[in-house]
């Protein structure tokens, strides 16, 4: 007795419509999206928007024949099929070039004479072969079990019963071994990145510092990221030069991952450092909520220092050493807790101070950072004392405040800078600065957004997969107008963009300036004694150091 489903060779033909579609899905992968791609990275985008439109093509024939719909397949469909798919990847190649060009003109940089179609064609085949050759092996495996359950069960049930076992083994298979793997491996790298000592930065010996003498903190427990940030940029001499009038070191504080067991501790070890260091005399106050590696922009509180003359106080608490992103997968409700505690222990400290002896309470975070500090207060515990703002920068597109400000934008605001009624409690900047809200003033609260129409991190959309993003129209100036939304593709076209965001010039994607931190924060905290000379000096200052 014959089984009810046959085998395929590894090496059988490619279904002839599957093909082409997964061939166009090729060539639309090169085509503009928000940052300029590598020509390896085009290359594996490439590959895996093939493979996917294809396992889908093969997916929809299954279905038609398991339907028993009748089937049409001539001889020459596949000679046809394999010409129109080679002509349309020739075709995608040689234009990739002149698409990635139109992205570096709206990023402003130099055009590339070569966006290397060879590479991405050679790093493509490289994905595409062995995902082929999976598949086929997958499909065996589906084949052998259903014929086997077929001798007991109807065939289409033994059939949906061999989809599943196969389906749950290559998820083990991927998830359990091979992901569990990888993750071991950016975990030990980015173990050593975070405890890594750079024989730069010098132990402070000023005990006013965290990690000096007299401090709660040992230096060597800070992390890398935070004794970068006890040693940033700018102390008192460089605010003096720059803004031509006496400044004051900063007060930073920093708490480490390894400084304390628990989060609670470690918002303990926060509190009593800003006391030691008699934080809450100064004029401004700003808890930071690092990104997942434990990094602060040097840009994004150096710009309020100067501002504000040194006058200014910051504390961070490390919750984690990932990169954001493997964060937010593996440990998000850590980051949230170690933010909540954070502001509980200084808002509680803060709010029994005297009012008209307290300094000015601002929330601050880039990118995952932001996400974390949107949950760090709870709206009901503030409402009778509320801190008096928020900065966030690069909001990822998971942050829930701003998904609910982006939908309550005014009719006629675009998606990528939303005005939200007055703009008295919520205000959005780009790189071409605020929209003019009229004659409106802050109200008690103000919470401002600092956010690039190119960067996926806070653009991305998973709903992309099938419809088309409401930030496309109209679109921003850093958003080439070759972009254009395709199913599917364009979905994994932001995926990619979302992991290279940090990997673009300063001023787009994920790469936020110092000029554009100064200028949202002047709008913020409004200091007195700017002129616009003055702040042009300080944008100079952060240009000349590429930030």
């Amino acid at each position: 007795m014959e089984p009810p489903f046959s085998h395929q060779s590894l090496f059988a033909p490619l279904a002839p419509l599957a093909l082409v579609a997964a061939a166009a899905a090729f060539t639309a992968s090169l085509t503009p999206s928000l940052i300029p791609r590598e020509g390896v990275t085009q290359g594996i985008l490439a590959g895996i928007a093939f493979l996917a439109v294809y396992g889908a093509g093969v997916a929809l024939v299954g279905v038609w024949r398991w339907l028993g719909l009748p089937r049409w397949r001539p001889a020459w469909l596949s000679w046809l099929a394999w010409a129109v798919a080679a002509g349309t990847v020739i075709f995608g190649l040689a234009r990739v070039t002149g698409w990635q060009n139109a992205v570096h003109a709206v990023s402003g940089m130099e055009p590339v004479e070569s966006a290397r179609p060879f590479t991405i064609a050679a790093v493509a085949t490289l994905i595409v072969v062995p995902g082929l050759i999976l598949g086929r092996m997958a499909r065996m495996l589906v084949v052998a079990a259903a014929n086997g359950m077929a001798r007991y069960l109807p065939d289409r049930v033994a059939l949906l019963g061999a989809l599943l076992i196969t389906a749950t083994l290559f998820w083990t298979l991927g998830n359990g071994v091979l992901a569990g793997a990888i993750l071991r491996s950016l975990d030990r790298a980015a173990l050593q990145v975070n405890t890594l000592i750079n024989p730069e930065i010098d132990r402070p010996t000023d005990p006013a510092k965290t990690g000096g003498p007299g401090s709660f903190l040992v230096w060597e427990e800070l992390s890398a990221p935070g004794r970068a940030r006890i040693a940033a940029f700018p102390d008192a001499g460089q605010i003096a030069e720059v803004t031509g009038q006496p400044g004051r070191d900063p007060a930073r504080v920093y708490v480490g991952l390894a400084s304390a067991e628990t989060p609670e501790e470690r918002a303990e070890l926060a509190l009593a450092e800003l006391i030691r260091t008699d934080a809450f005399s100064r004029e401004i106050l700003v808890i930071a909520t690092p990104t997942g590696r434990g990094w602060i922009d040097p840009g994004s509180l150096s710009s309020l220092e100067f501002l504000w003359r040194g006058d200014v106080a910051s504390v961070s608490v490390q919750y984690s050493y990932l990169p954001s992103w493997l964060s937010l997968l593996l440990e998000p409700e850590y980051g949230v807790e170690t933010a909540r505690e954070t502001f509980h222990r200084v808002y509680e400290h803060w709010r029994e101070l005297p009012p008209e002896d307290r300094p000015r309470l601002y929330l601050h975070g880039l990118s995952l950072g932001s996400f974390n500090s949107e949950l760090s207060a709870d709206v009901w515990d503030i409402l009778p004392e509320p801190y008096d703002g928020a900065f966030w920068a690069g909001p990822t597109f998971t942050n829930p405040l701003w998904q609910q400000f982006t939908a309550r934008r005014t009719p006629d605001s675009p998606a990528w800078r939303p005005v939200v009624q007055d703009g008295s409690l919520v205000r959005f900047a780009t790189q071409q600065g605020i929209p003019d809200h009229g004659d409106a003033p802050w109200g008690p609260l103000r919470i401002l957004y600092l956010q690039y129409p190119s960067d996926a991190i806070t653009f991305f959309e998973p709903e992309t997969l099938w419809r088309r993003p409401a930030w496309l129209s109209p679109r921003a100036p850093d958003v080439s107008p070759a972009f254009r939304w395709l199913p599917v593709v364009t979905f994994l076209q932001l995926f990619t963009d979302l992991t290279g965001s940090f990997r673009t010039p300063i001023g787009v994607g994920h790469a936020y300036a110092g000029e554009h931190y100064l200028d949202s924060w002047l709008a913020l905290t409004e200091p007195e004694g700017w002129d616009e000379p003055t702040l042009e000096r300080v944008r100079t200052w952060f240009r000349a150091r590429g930030l």
